[in-house]
């Protein structure tokens, strides 16, 4: 499934959840209220707020359960021969699919080429840093480029999201931990992340960092170690590689920060960005105000952004 966090565009409320195909969204929980109703479970059908809730963050602070149960409700409505409602998308707002993660863990130097196009050292542990939701926005939302930043670059990177509670897990197992996949774009402010050996002031201007358009469940990316990753900038393509190519992969990720930190539901962890970033260009191309930002990701799709440089 790919999951959504929606809303109407005409009568705005509060986000929900849902599942996208072919352009069409469907609500998770009224799907698998109509599920428990057809299997006369009535009772617990009234109690539909509880076992699957509608807020995209409540939904994923659950993990693996809500998403056992969307499964249910998904194959039962598309399976099925049911009428049930879908709404267009172009109707809808997407939102980032989850803007509350308790943690948002990023890598840095996770592919060579890229460590050799920023002059620096192949890494012999991840580099971890972190990003706060302050920076986070969806996959139809402005990147706001801080009047603090003459430098702001892009990155494409895999997103995971944690689906179970992950605390000294092995490699082997640590793909059972994962929710689903999506995309990231890492914006840095290069000169606010290179003024002191941390980097975390560069990493997560309000506003920054779009992830989206939705979460592909791991049924339909059974190895996240395969993946071709793009970006764009105003259609010129400026990064291309694949996930194959990760120093750490997903799991040994998973495995090496759930060693250290226990991972839970919803939190995101950012796997890193190949060769290509507009720091390392001749001359060095950084975003500017309307530049329109592509990400795009295999087996999940393509994120377009636009850059809107903001005032004092």
């Amino acid at each position: 499934m790919k999951l959504v966090s929606y809303k109407s565009r005409q009568d705005p409320g509060n986000l929900r959840v849902g599942w996208i195909v072919n352009e069409k969204v469907y609500d998770i929980q009224e799907a698998y209220r109509q599920l428990l109703i057809y299997k006369q479970e009535k009772d617990l059908a009234n109690l539909i707020d509880t076992i699957l809730p509608a807020d995209p963050n409540e939904f994923f602070s659950i993990g693996k359960r809500a998403i056992d149960r969307a499964t249910e409700a998904y194959n039962y409505i598309m399976v099925s021969d049911s009428h049930f409602h879908f709404f267009h998308q172009e109707d809808l707002y997407l939102a980032n699919p989850i803007s509350n993660p308790s943690k948002i863990i990023c890598v840095g130097k996770n592919y060579a080429d890229h460590v050799a196009e920023m002059k620096g050292d192949l890494p012999e542990f991840p580099v971890l840093f972190a990003k706060f939701n302050n920076a986070l926005i969806g996959p139809e939302d402005i990147i706001e480029k801080s009047p603090a930043t003459d430098k702001l670059d892009y990155e494409v990177e895999l997103a995971v999201v944690i689906g179970n509670e992950a605390s000294h897990v092995s490699k082997d197992e640590a793909l059972d931990h994962v929710a689903g996949y999506t995309i990231g774009n890492d914006i840095s402010a290069r000169d606010l992340q290179k003024r002191t050996p941390q980097w975390l002031q560069g990493k997560t201007l309000d506003r920054s960092t779009p992830i989206g358009p939705w979460i592909v469940t791991p049924d339909e990316i059974a190895d996240p170690s395969s993946l071709a990753v793009r970006s764009y900038v105003n259609g010129e393509e400026r990064q291309s590689s694949n996930t194959s190519h990760l120093i750490f992969d997903v799991p040994y990720l998973i495995e090496f920060i759930s060693n250290l930190i226990t991972l839970k539901p919803g939190d995101i962890i950012l796997t890193g960005t190949p060769d290509g970033v507009g720091f390392a260009m001749d001359p060095p191309q950084f975003l500017q105000d309307g530049d329109v930002v592509a990400m795009e990701i295999e087996a999940i799709g393509q994120m377009e952004n636009t850059v809107k440089e903001m005032k004092e």
